[in-house]
């Protein structure tokens, strides 16, 4: 039956999945080396492997089908022919809250809710355990941050294509994760391009720029550059550094940044891990945005199978990280003047506690913190601290 190869397949899946790397670059090579995969069932693999990885460290003492199975019921919120052929049980109470299914597992299936993220002693203050935990069994929205001179035409396109969608302030849109953007707004010669593919936390984080115009700015960890672009949304009069350490992130940049309307920047790769003299020697900054390295533990309802590769100790070695890469950065920020800290953990060795460092060590003046509350959201959690140099 179907059922059953769809079962097959997904253990044939997992069993190559090698544990050290993102589904989402793992899942499209094991497909090209599976060319007699059709479209369908590429998508029940996928969707039953992101399920599976979304139970974390829960019920280890399961056969793995048992642990899917019960994935597949928490994660499901409509009739399911898969579930339904190897436990009916289950499928008969598959339109049940969230909230009632995981009670329901807890009293008859053995699942222990804290297991699944064993790591809640961590997190940040404001933090609701059990929403939080019950929101890793959600897949989160993608989200848009629109160009405004474009607002009507992105609008009026997504309206048309039928797809769900819900808009957020002025200039973001949430949308169905999956939504192929590319095929909605096909690659068409735009001067600017008309949206930004940006998590609505991370939009959030602009609230604590505040930059001003012709103000000298470094984004020291620019990665993918979604923080840059934030800013020069906000102040396209910037003048902008932009570092990594990775030379092929920087290479990546240039296409995006175009596309985005900023043509003017600079690139620096640098190593924050060492002293930035060479590179920086006789820059001064009005403001640095410091988007730091990080567990990513507030992103893993995304990236699901990182729940299970983590470790507990691993924390220390990112706030170890965090606190020198932050104390290389300082010396080249004005008196006066911003950074602007920010992570996409959850865990408050890696938030306030960095925060604390900064104020003890450093002498830096906390001027406004926010853990941004994703997890209600359909949305990343972050963390953001603006702290300014005496």
């Amino acid at each position: 039956m179907r059922s059953e190869q769809q079962l097959r397949t997904f253990l044939k899946v997992l069993d190559s999945y090698p544990g050290d790397r993102p589904i989402t670059k793992f899942l499209p090579d094991f497909f090209k080396k599976n060319k007699q995969m059709g479209s369908t069932d590429r998508r029940s693999a996928s969707r039953l492997l992101y399920n599976y990885f979304r139970l974390g460290k829960a019920l280890s003492d399961k056969t793995t089908e048992q642990r899917l199975f019960l994935a597949e019921f928490l994660c499901t919120s409509v009739d399911n022919p898969f579930l339904q052929h190897f436990r009916a049980d289950l499928n008969e109470k598959i339109y049940l809250s969230l909230d009632e299914k995981i009670k329901y597992a807890e009293e008859n299936e053995g699942l222990i809710l804290k297991e699944v993220f064993p790591f809640t002693d961590h997190l940040s203050d404001g933090i609701e355990d059990s929403k939080f935990l019950s929101s890793l069994f959600i897949q989160p929205d993608l989200f848009i941050r629109i160009n405004p001179p474009s607002l009507s035409a992105v609008l009026k396109t997504i309206q048309e294509s039928g797809i769900e969608y819900s808009q957020i302030g002025d200039y973001t849109i949430s949308l169905p994760n999956g939504t192929n953007l590319n095929l909605l707004f096909p690659d068409i010669n735009y001067s600017v391009k008309p949206y930004e593919v940006q998590d609505l936390s991370s939009q959030h984080t602009l609230n604590y720029f505040k930059p001003n115009r012709y103000e000298h700015w470094w984004d020291a960890c620019a990665a993918s550059g979604g923080k840059s672009l934030l800013l020069f949304s906000e102040q396209p009069d910037i003048k902008l550094v932009v570092s990594d350490i990775r030379a092929s992130v920087l290479d990546n940049l240039d296409e995006r940044f175009i596309a985005a309307g900023l043509r003017t920047y600079q690139k620096k790769l640098i190593d924050l891990t060492t002293n930035p003299d060479p590179e920086l020697h006789h820059y001064e900054f009005d403001g640095i945005i410091l988007d730091a390295p990080c567990s990513g533990s507030g992103t893993w309802g995304r990236t699901p199978e990182m729940i299970s590769q983590f470790e507990e100790y691993k924390i220390q070695g990112f706030q170890n990280l965090q606190k020198t890469i932050a104390g290389n950065v300082l010396k080249y920020l004005k008196p006066g003047k911003p950074l602007i800290y920010i992570t996409c953990s959850v865990f408050r060795e890696e938030n306030e506690e960095v925060v604390k460092y900064l104020q003890s060590e450093h002498g830096m003046m906390l001027e406004a913190l926010e853990l941004i509350n994703g997890y209600t959201r359909k949305a990343d959690t972050m963390f953001v601290a603006r702290l300014i140099k005496p």
